[in-house]
């Protein structure tokens, strides 16, 4: 009998505590609630000042991939290989593919 009486008192120190955990989330949770547009807002304007330098830094990654294209295809150019103009045409690829990719990014999020 008496290990019953233990059980029953447990259960109901935890329902309390439940309980008592429940109301205070609750009541922290209505506590702190405020206005998510304002939040939205904040985001939205630093999301489109990343794309501005983002692009800014993809300008400056083709130029330095196309000095980098420039010497290499030089190289290939004076070592005599044949595949000089497939090499070339790579790192021109390349070049053009970051600043088209900048471009599009510049205009669909009007930075």
């Amino acid at each position: 009998m008496r290990k019953v009486k233990l059980g029953i008192e447990r259960s109901s120190r935890r329902a309390k505590y439940a309980l008592m955990l429940t109301v205070a989330m609750a009541v922290a949770m209505y506590s702190k609630a405020q206005d998510g547009n304002a939040g939205i807002e904040k985001a939205n304007s630093m999301v489109r000042d990343y794309f501005g330098k983002g692009t800014e830094l993809m300008y400056a990654v083709g130029a330095l991939l196309g000095l980098i294209g420039a010497v290499k295809v030089y190289q290939k150019w004076n070592s005599g290989d044949p595949d000089t103009s497939k090499v070339a045409a790579a790192w021109f690829g390349s070049c053009i593919f970051l600043v088209v990719v900048a471009t599009v990014i510049k205009s669909f999020f009007g930075v």
